[in-house]
């Protein structure tokens, strides 16, 4: 029996696993494969954890206000996150679709929304605005996180933009909060 949840996303999983798939074929090659798994490790937290120790130690203490932003930012993101897959219970592709191959080791059960895209995307705006020349890097960078997850199978396209405009939101609302802040 499919419980209600489940049954919500049938008819969008079943739209979206074409691409899913056709993406998820990419990862015969070892590249791919590599590249992927090494930007999906990444958006794990390393990568933002990092940057937030990196801040204060390149710009001063004068900078510790800006990585406390960064990081209560993430905080709500994984809330946000958190409580979308526990009551929306979206399955991931390579679960609800055998021929979908699951390449590393998800960090939880859900698929909606992607939790990676919602941090690449709401950091990466909020230290475009105060650094506009990441750009260049961080953009690539976000897109290549959201892209590893489903060329890895782990989510849907939809889950990726669904975190990439919970992302931009949750960055965009924390800067309005936050006006009259300078960090450098």
């Amino acid at each position: 029996m499919t419980s209600k949840p489940a049954y919500r996303f049938r008819w969008t999983d079943s739209m979206e696993a074409g691409v899913c798939l056709r993406l998820n074929r990419g990862t015969r090659y070892s590249w791919v494969r590599n590249y992927f798994s090494f930007v999906s490790r990444l958006g794990n937290g390393g990568i933002w954890y990092a940057i937030l120790a990196c801040i204060p130690l390149v710009y001063g203490l004068d900078a510790l206000p800006l990585s406390l932003h960064i990081a209560l930012t993430g905080l709500v993101g994984v809330a946000i996150y958190k409580l979308c897959k526990l009551t929306l219970v979206r399955e991931r592709p390579f679960v609800s679709h055998a021929q979908i191959t699951c390449v590393g080791q998800p960090m939880d059960r859900g698929s909606f929304p992607s939790g990676h895209t919602i941090h690449a995307a709401s950091f990466t705006l909020i230290l475009n605005s105060v650094f506009p020349g990441s750009a260049w890097v961080m953009f690539p960078f976000a897109l290549s996180i959201a892209l590893s997850r489903v060329v890895l199978g782990h989510h849907y396209p939809s889950d990726v933009l669904a975190g990439a405009v919970i992302g931009f939101c949750l960055g965009y609302t924390s800067l309005l909060l936050l006006p009259g802040v300078s960090y450098l």
